[in-house]
């Protein structure tokens, strides 16, 4: 499966939206998930300018497909954003 393909995969159509980051069923991480589609079509644009899309999971532990937003992923030391919780302690 190509996370990038136009074309959106079958089992991406019962996706729940995660409010958090995570499986919303389980709580297993997008790390383990064992299939992933970005819907590239359609981006968001937000209040300043920056846009986000749907990143769609199949979790590896329970089957169950979620996406959640692009722009809600944690930061990681590789991607040079900061949480918003440290931003706020400047």
């Amino acid at each position: 499966m190509n996370p990038f393909s136009p074309v959106p995969p079958k089992w991406a159509e019962p996706a729940v939206h995660a409010h958090q980051f995570c499986c919303p069923h389980c709580g297993a991480t997008a790390t383990k998930a064992k299939a992933v589609w970005i819907n590239r079509r359609s981006p968001v644009y937000t209040e300043n300018h920056r846009r986000k899309w749907q990143e769609f999971y199949q979790c590896g532990e329970c089957e169950t497909a979620w996406w959640a937003w692009s722009s809600d992923r944690p930061p990681t030391e590789w991607s040079g954003r900061v949480s918003e919780e440290e931003s706020s302690e400047d």
